[in-house]
């Protein structure tokens, strides 16, 4: 396929969930009103969609034929994507998502909460219609990203945070999810054993790729996410680059990356980014960008050439678009 067919492929495939999104948001509103009002508004306000994608292209490049079969998952993992945004916002005391006051900020933090735990009960909703074996896989991806989130949380500020803790929760928190989606696809649609193990890998690789380049993001800026720069400094947390940069720098250059982290401020943005420089630590992110999306692809490798092969090798596309 060319590349306009591609774009015209995947936007389709976005604009089916979405517009599935709002028919169920409407519905919800009827019967649960505010609540479901509120999960609108953050679940409609945006965003790539791409776990329904991947979801959605998963199924069909196994064999999968019926898009009515596999949506509910698709939605299911959307929503409790989602369900984890609007917690992170409450736990990172966040202002703003996607260039929008954050629930919690317009509204409350009980609302919020609660508007969070709708739509997780919402995503179990959808999945709980499917084959037991995917809802023990939906089950599954919402227990590790709650433990990946605890350890997240434990290691705010944490300066002897190692890279095997980072993927412990990147590996819970982001690529988890994006493996489990296409495991549950794989299983609805029939899939071998081998597809079934390719098809993780594939979503275990984006998911950790994907979480590399929000770290990238936050020290460059997202202007279209509406994320300012340093965001997750602020916040405390161990990102890639900041781990990478404790471990090479030493002696004074490494004691003042440590002042910085442990009292951030807009003013030591410059010399955050000069340190980083120094110890190569951008390049290295992105280097491991690259390394985990070609290991994405390469799981793609046992199956034949198809529109779901070529849609799924341009998401990784879109993914090293992100920070290019």
């Amino acid at each position: 396929m060319d590349e306009l067919a591609l774009q015209e492929c995947l936007r389709d495939l976005k604009d089916l969930v979405d517009s599935r999104l709002k028919q169920y948001i409407y519905q919800e509103v009827k019967n649960h009103g505010q609540v479901a009002e509120l999960a609108g508004d953050v679940l409609l306000a945006g965003g790539k969609r791409l776990r329904p994608l991947l979801v959605l292209l998963a199924y069909e490049l196994v064999g999968g034929v019926d898009r009515e079969e596999i949506l509910p998952l698709a939605l299911a993992f959307e929503m409790i994507h989602t369900a984890t945004l609007v917690h992170d916002d409450i736990n990172d005391n966040a202002k703003t998502r996607r260039g929008l006051p954050t629930l919690h900020e317009r509204f409350s933090q009980e609302k919020a909460l609660i508007t969070g735990d709708w739509l997780f009960v919402q995503g179990f909703s959808l999945g709980g219609r499917l084959d037991s074996e995917v809802v023990n896989i939906i089950a599954k991806c919402c227990g590790l990203i709650a433990s990946a989130e605890f350890k997240q949380i434990n290691h705010v500020m944490d300066l002897t945070t190692s890279p095997d803790d980072y993927l412990t929760i990147v590996e819970g928190k982001t690529a988890g999810p994006f493996a489990g989606g296409c495991e549950g696809a794989a299983v609805i649609a029939g899939a071998s054993k081998e597809e079934r193990e390719a098809l993780v890998r594939f979503g275990t690789e984006m998911g950790i790729s994907f979480q590399l380049v929000d770290d990238l993001l936050d020290i460059r800026g997202d202007e279209r996410m509406g994320k300012p720069r340093g965001s997750d400094v602020y916040e405390g947390k161990m990102t890639l680059p900041l781990i990478h940069a404790l471990t090479i720098l030493h002696g004074p250059k490494r004691q003042r990356l440590v002042d910085i982290i442990l009292g951030f401020s807009d003013s030591m943005f410059d010399e955050l980014i000069e340190l980083l420089t120094w110890a190569d630590s951008i390049s290295y992110t992105e280097i491991l960008v690259k390394t985990h999306i070609e290991r994405a692809r390469s799981a793609l490798d046992i199956f034949a050439d198809s529109k779901a092969k070529s849609a799924l090798q341009a998401i990784s596309d879109i993914v090293i678009d992100r920070f290019e």
